[in-house]
This record gives C-alpha cells, sequence and structure tokens, in this order.
C-alpha cells in the first residue's frame, strides 16, 4: 500500500515513536521523533530556500513594474505598450487606432515590428530551423541501427549544459570575417560571407542549442510506437505511407510540438547567443532588459520581463492545453524493428533515404562540430594560420600583470569551480527532496511540481535583478539589515537554476521503484527518512551523481544571472571572462573557451563512470 502523503507518512512515524517501547531512553525517543519528520522538515527547509532566493527576489522585481513611487499604477505598462520601439505597429492599436488601421500598417512593406516583434519572429525562425535539424536525427535514432547510435542518442543532452557564451565564441570563430568558413570557401576559390552579427548566425546558434531536444523528445515517442499496430494496419491493406501517417505519426506529433514549444520558450527568453552574435542592433527582450537594468531603469525592465514571461507562458499553456485534447495513449509492448544503415537491397526506395541522411549528416555535422571545432583550431592559431600559443600566453600575462579592474583568468576559474561546487552542494539536496515530494501521491502534488519548476521558465536576469536588489543591497527584517556579497548570491543564483534539472533525473528512478521494497522496509519497523536514506537512494543513486553533475556544469556555464550579479573582479566566472575578451580580442576568448570546454567536459566523465544510465534528462 502506497503513502498517502509525506505528512502521512510522517504522523505513522511519529505514532510508531509514541505507541512503541516507551521504556527507550529519553534520547532515543527524541531521535525517533526527529527522524519521523525528517522529510517534512526537509521540505520546510528547501521551501524556505525557494521563497528567499527565487519567488521573493523575482515578487521584488515584478511589483516594480505596477508599484511605482509607493503607488499601485499600471502607468509603466501603458507606456511600454503604446510604444513603438518595443510593439512596432501593434503599439498603434494599444494607442487607440482601429484595427483595420493597423492591419494595413502590418501588410505594408515598412511595417515595424518592435522589440517584442522580433524577438518573437526569430524565435519562430529558429523553432522552425531546429526541428527541421532535429527531425532528420530522430528519424535515424529511432528507425536505424548502427555502431554508436546509443553513444549519439547520449550525446544529445550535451548541448543542454554546454555554455551558451562558449558556443557564441565558436561560433564567431566559424562565421567571423577570417572564420573557418571563409577559410574553406576561400580554399575552394569561392567569394567569403559575412554572416557574424546577422539574424541568420542567431538561428543557426539556436538549432545548435534546440534541435537536439527536438531529436531527444520524437526519438523517445517514435520509439514507444507499437509494432503490431503498423502491422495490423498494414495486413489491413494501407501502404507504407498510409501507415505512417494513420498510426506512427499521431503518436509522433505530440513529441515534436513538445520541442517546438520548448523552443520557442527558449529562444524568446535568449539572452547570450543574441548578446555575442547579435549585439544590441539585433537586440530581443531578454537584452534588452538587461540594458535596461544597466541604466538603472528597474520599473521599464520588469515590465518588459512581465511581457516576456507572459508571452512563454501562454504559448506553453497553449500548448498544454492541445496536449490535454490530443493525448494519444501508446501501450506498445514491442517497439518497430530497426533497420540496417546499410540497405539489403539496391533499390531506390532502399538507397534513397539513407542518401538523404549522408546529406543530412553533412550538415548537421557542420551546425554542431564547426563551432566547437573552430573555437579549438582558433586558440591555437595566429591571424596567418600558422600555429602558435600566443593567446594561451595571453591569458598568462594577463594574470601576472593585470589590473585589479580587468579580468584575470586565475580569479575566473577558480571562481567558477568553487561556486560551482558551493551550488552543487546547495542544489543536490534541495533537489532530491523535491523529486521525493513529487514522486508521492498527495492532494496538490501537480501544484507543488509546477512550483518548483518555475525557474526554468523565470528570466535568468529577473533572477539575477532580485537577488541583486535584495540579497546584496540588502533586506531589513524587523530592524535588522540582512546582506549578502555578490559571490553568495551567485552561488544561490546557479543553484536555483540548477536543482530542477536533479529534480527532472532523480524523479523518473523514484517513480519506477518497486514499491515492495519500500512497503517491506516499513513493515519492519524503518522510518520513512530511513528508507529514503537506505532503500530508495541507493536504488537511484546514477541518477543523484547525474543531477549532480547537471548541477554542476549548468553553474560552471550560467552567465545571464552572473553577469547582473558579478560587480566586482572578485566575483568574476570564466563566461563573464569571456564575454569581456571577445569585446576586445578573439584569440583569448578562444582560449578562455576552451579551458571552460575542459572543465564541463571533466563535468560529464562523471556521469559516466559514477552515475551510469538514468531514465530522467
Amino acid at each position: 500500500m502506497s503513502d498517502a502523503s509525506p505528512g502521512a507518512a510522517d504522523a505513522t512515524d511519529a505514532a510508531d515513536a509514541t505507541d512503541g517501547d516507551r521504556s527507550r531512553p529519553l534520547r532515543e525517543r527524541v531521535a525517533g521523533r526527529l527522524r519521523g519528520r525528517l522529510l517534512t522538515a526537509l521540505a520546510v527547509v528547501t521551501s524556505a530556500v525557494l521563497v528567499a532566493a527565487f519567488y521573493y527576489p523575482v515578487g521584488t522585481v515584478l511589483i516594480e513594474a505596477v508599484v511605482v513611487d509607493g503607488v499601485p499604477t499600471l502607468a509603466v505598462f501603458a507606456e511600454v505598450f503604446r510604444d513603438p520601439f518595443y510593439f512596432g505597429e501593434f503599439a498603434r492599436l494599444f494607442a487607440g487606432e482601429s484595427p483595420p488601421a493597423v492591419a494595413r500598417a502590418l501588410a505594408s512593406p515598412d511595417r515595424r515590428l518592435g522589440i517584442v516583434g522580433f524577438t518573437a519572429y526569430q524565435a519562430a525562425l529558429s523553432t522552425v530551423a531546429s526541428v527541421a535539424l532535429g527531425l532528420p536525427a530522430a528519424y535515424l535514432l529511432a528507425r536505424f541501427e548502427f555502431p554508436g547510435r546509443r553513444t549519439l542518442r547520449s550525446l544529445t543532452i550535451v548541448p543542454f549544459v554546454l555554455p551558451s557564451i562558449m558556443v557564441a565564441v565558436g561560433f564567431v570563430a566559424t562565421f567571423g570575417t577570417n572564420g573557418t568558413l571563409n577559410a574553406v570557401l576561400a580554399a575552394v576559390g569561392l567569394p567569403p560571407v559575412d554572416l557574424l552579427f546577422t539574424l541568420e548566425a542567431i538561428v543557426i546558434a539556436h538549432a545548435f542549442y534546440n534541435a537536439p531536444l527536438v531529436a531527444r523528445v520524437t526519438t523517445a515517442a517514435w520509439e514507444s510506437v507499437d509494432a503490431s499496430a503498423v502491422e495490423t494496419a498494414r495486413s489491413l491493406g494501407a501502404g507504407p505511407v498510409r501507415a505512417f501517417f494513420d498510426v506512427v505519426a499521431p503518436q509522433v506529433y505530440p513529441a515534436v510540438l513538445t520541442g517546438a514549444a520548448l523552443t520557442f520558450v527558449f529562444t524568446f527568453g535568449t539572452f547570450p547567443i543574441v548578446l555575442a552574435l547579435g549585439g544590441f542592433q539585433l537586440a530581443t527582450v531578454e537584452v534588452f532588459v538587461y540594458r535596461l537594468v544597466r541604466d538603472l531603469s528597474y520599473a521599464e525592465a520588469a515590465a518588459l520581463a512581465i511581457v516576456e514571461l507572459a508571452i512563454s507562458l501562454g504559448v506553453l499553456l497553449a500548448y498544454l492545453r492541445y496536449e490535454a485534447r490530443n493525448t494519444v495513449s501508446s501501450r506498445g509492448v514491442r517497439p518497430l524493428p530497426r533497420k540496417s544503415l546499410l540497405p539489403d537491397a539496391p533499390t531506390v526506395r532502399e538507397v534513397l533515404p539513407r542518401l538523404g541522411l549522408a546529406a543530412y549528416v553533412g550538415v548537421a555535422g557542420f551546425v554542431f562540430v564547426a563551432p566547437i571545432a573552430s573555437m579549438v583550431l582558433a586558440s591555437v592559431t595566429g591571424g596567418d594560420g600558422a600555429f602558435t600559443l600566443d593567446h594561451y600566453r595571453f591569458l598568462l600575462a594577463r594574470q601576472q600583470t593585470g589590473a585589479a579592474f580587468q579580468v584575470r583568468p586565475w580569479p575566473a576559474i577558480r571562481n567558477s569551480l568553487a561556486f560551482a561546487s558551493a551550488a552543487t552542494l546547495l542544489a543536490l539536496p534541495m533537489g532530491v527532496v523535491v523529486a521525493v515530494l513529487t514522486t508521492r501521491r498527495f492532494r496538490g502534488r501537480k501544484l507543488v511540481d509546477a512550483a518548483a519548476m518555475a525557474p526554468l521558465a523565470v528570466s535568468g536576469i529577473i533572477v539575477g535583478l532580485g537577488l541583486l536588489r535584495g540579497l546584496v543591497f540588502g533586506v531589513e527584517i524587523a530592524g535588522w539589515r540582512f546582506a549578502a556579497t555578490g559571490a553568495v548570491a551567485i552561488v544561490v543564483a546557479h543553484a536555483v537554476a540548477g536543482y530542477p534539472f536533479v529534480v527532472r533525473t532523480v524523479a523518473p528512478g523514484l517513480e519506477g521503484l518497486d514499491r515492495s521494497l519500500i512497503e517491506s522496509a516499513r513493515a519492519l519497523g524503518a522510518s520513512r527518512a530511513r528508507v529514503i536514506r537506505d532503500v530508495e537512494l541507493p536504488l537511484v543513486w546514477p541518477g543523484v551523481v547525474a543531477g549532480a553533475a547537471f548541477a554542476f556544469a549548468i553553474s560552471i556555464g550560467e552567465f545571464t544571472a552572473t553577469v547582473v550579479l558579478a560587480t566586482g573582479a572578485d566575483a568574476y566566472t570564466m563566461p563573464v571572462a569571456i564575454e569581456r575578451f571577445i569585446g576586445r580580442r578573439l584569440g583569448p576568448a578562444t582560449a578562455m573557451g576552451v579551458v571552460l570546454l575542459v572543465v564541463t567536459g571533466l563535468s560529464f566523465v562523471v556521469i559516466e563512470r559514477l552515475g551510469g544510465e538514468t531514465r530522467g534528462l
């Protein structure tokens, strides 16, 4: 019999401690009661940390959009909505013009999209590119068997934790004037192209990150299709194409839409990629929120952030409603058989798809491998293309002779490692506690899960700003003023960003545990906390280690909140150092990017060596 709720389990443990052997010493009875309430205590502590480190800071920032000088007002929103700079032609609609007039303006060649319109436009293009690049990968992984398939599927998780600023450096090294792409074009006698600081570069970079997401969720859906359903359709006279559209496609579409919806949300809130590859001339909402924060226009930044959040949540809500209405139940026990990459017979039907996949592998290889390879190559070559270690020597010289106000490599490396270690130590217990709570059956479980996952949907700029104005500037409570350094705020921000990934790697393992093991331990007198410690956590230990590695890697590469909170040189991290270098000299930025790549890669060695396979992310 499963637990009704964490609270009920704790109450049962407390009752057992009370009704048990009353002759036990007082210390043992008190210890038994504390163990019985340990899960509740940990849940309370985790909730307090989330309130202090996330909900309160974010709430204070968002309130500034509606409370100006202590007076509630919607004037800031009205100003933002009526400003063509933000909403383009739609601002005329908010200003009171007729819808037909606005529609004519939108249809004209010289229409204005505004910051919000451009953000949505580039997010839509990025979504299309990500789906177009991810679907063939899902087809390859789900329908074909070849050496290294499982490894390739595992690698689809890597872009989730690759630091975005490092990838941006790789794209600069690839698409810059003297980049790898132009070097290849010159070698074959073709004219150079200039993709840097263009919308195309931003869309390709977004596809680098999000196409693997589309491929991953779609592959899982494709592999869950029951082969017997397809065979039944074929036996009833349906051809291969008809069987695909009638049986397979309805079970794959929701996964594709999941990837598309998440891609749109992620790219709508993009920041480091656009800042590095587009600058302020191609600014998105998130980039402009950052600029407003730097200009101390907090009310306007908060209003714009609320608009961004409303649009992102609106897209997710629309998808969730679609999913609820179009859910397809797949109870397949026998997946579709995979085919060999080598055709059984040299027929057009067998050879043509494989030729298409070969062309796709070439394009995907360029998109996914070229930026990282170009960054490594640029770090060891000079302007004439000759091999050199001058960029690494520059980092060493900057470390020895750099001024106090300049970014030096070793403090950035040291800070990144220290912040990531501290953030992991904070995120890991938080994530495990939330995973335990959200895998128990009790009223309001989905609400708890949604509230715990909220950090994934909120702008890192807003989290950083809230912590800056609250935790760093100080909060007065009961006449006492509490303040923390920027370093502490960075650790907190990184832990908030990383713990949802711990939840997502641990929770699936807890959901799949054999409940009889837990019930047996409880029947033998073990408390709820002891069952978690001695039975459940050892069984899901690979997921715990994987969650720790994810939290560490995400902290190492986090840039959005860090750039707001790193107010002094003592709080700079490697991503912030890369952003400072890339604005002046590409070579040192690529060298620092390689250092960051090595450190991030080591975190995945932990996953492979200690974590094993997990059923979460």
